[in-house]
C-alpha cells in the first residue's frame, strides 16, 4: 500500500497483533494500535512502530463496547494520521479451557463477545469510516484452525466463534465489494504466544502438526500484510490457513 494506508489493530499490545504492526509498519502503514489493559506492552509496540519511520498512536479499548470502538478509529483523525483504509481484527480471548460442560458460562459469554461482536463492530466502524472518506480499503481478520477442527476438550466455545469469524468474512465481502472495501481472513494454527492458558501448549502440540513444530507470530504477521499489498488486489472472502499443514 502506499504512504496513505492508516490502518487499524486490535489487540496489537502483545503476540500476534504485536507482530503484525511491526510487518505493517516495514510495509508503509500509519497505525492506530488497540490494546486492552497492558498499556506499557502497547506503547513499546508503539516505540518499535515509530522506530521503522511511521506514525503511530496507541488508543486503551474494549471492542465489545460501541463507544470504546469509535473512539479507537477517531484516534486516527484525531492524531492526523489521516482516514483509516485498514483494519486488522485481532483483539481476542480463549475463554474458559477444558471441556464445555466443565465451562464456566461468564467466561464462555466473555469469549463469543470479544471473538465475534467485537469483530462486528470493529468491521462496523471501519466500513463506516471508509465509506464516509470514500478511500475504500481492506479489513483482515484474525480467525483460527480451530474454526474447522472444532478444540475438542479445550475450548470449543473458542472454536465456534471463530467459524462466525469465518462466516462474517465471507459475507462482508460481498457487501463491501461494490464498496470498494475487500475482506479476507487469516486462519492461524499453534502460535507461541502467550495466549494459551498452558504456555506449554505450543511445544505439545507440535508432534500433531505435519510440519512438526508450532508458528512464530511472524509468520502469520506476512500473510496478513499480503492481503494489504497489491499483489492481493483481487482477493476478497478468502480464508487463508497458515496452520503448518492442519
Amino acid at each position: 500500500m502506499t504512504d496513505a494506508a492508516v490502518t487499524v489493530i486490535t489487540g496489537a499490545g502483545r503476540g500476534i497483533g504485536a507482530a503484525i504492526a511491526l510487518r505493517l509498519a516495514r510495509e508503509g502503514h500509519d497505525l492506530v494500535l488497540g490494546y486492552h489493559a497492558d498499556q506499557d506492552s502497547a506503547e513499546g509496540v508503539a516505540a518499535r512502530v515509530r522506530a521503522e519511520g511511521r506514525r503511530c498512536v496507541t488508543v486503551r479499548v474494549d471492542t465489545t463496547h460501541q463507544a470504546d470502538v469509535e473512539r479507537l478509529f477517531a484516534a486516527a483523525e484525531e492524531a492526523g494520521l489521516g482516514p483509516v483504509t485498514g483494519l486488522v481484527n485481532n483483539a481476542g480471548v480463549p475463554g474458559p479451557y477444558g471441556p464445555l460442560a466443565e465451562a464456566d458460562p461468564e467466561g464462555v459469554r466473555r469469549s463469543v463477545d470479544v471473538n465475534v461482536t467485537g469483530y462486528l463492530l470493529c468491521a462496523r466502524e471501519a466500513v463506516r469510516a471508509m465509506t464516509a472518506s470514500g478511500t475504500g480499503g481492506a479489513i483482515v481478520n484474525i480467525s483460527s484452525g480451530a474454526a474447522t477442527l472444532g478444540s475438542p476438550g479445550e475450548y470449543v466455545h473458542y472454536a465456534a466463534a471463530k467459524a462466525a469469524v469465518d462466516a462474517m468474512t465471507v459475507g462482508l465481502a460481498k457487501e463491501l465489494g461494490p464498496l470498494g472495501i475487500r475482506v479476507n481472513c487469516v486462519a492461524p494454527g499453534t502460535v507461541w504466544t502467550d495466549f494459551h492458558p498452558d504456555p506449554e501448549r505450543p511445544a505439545k502440540r507440535a508432534p500433531n502438526i505435519p510440519l512438526g513444530r508450532s508458528a512464530q507470530p511472524e509468520e502469520i504477521a506476512g500473510a496478513v500484510a499480503w492481503f494489504f499489498s497489491p499483489d492481493a488486489g483481487y482477493a476478497s472472502g478468502a480464508v487463508l490457513r497458515v496452520a503448518g499443514g492442519m
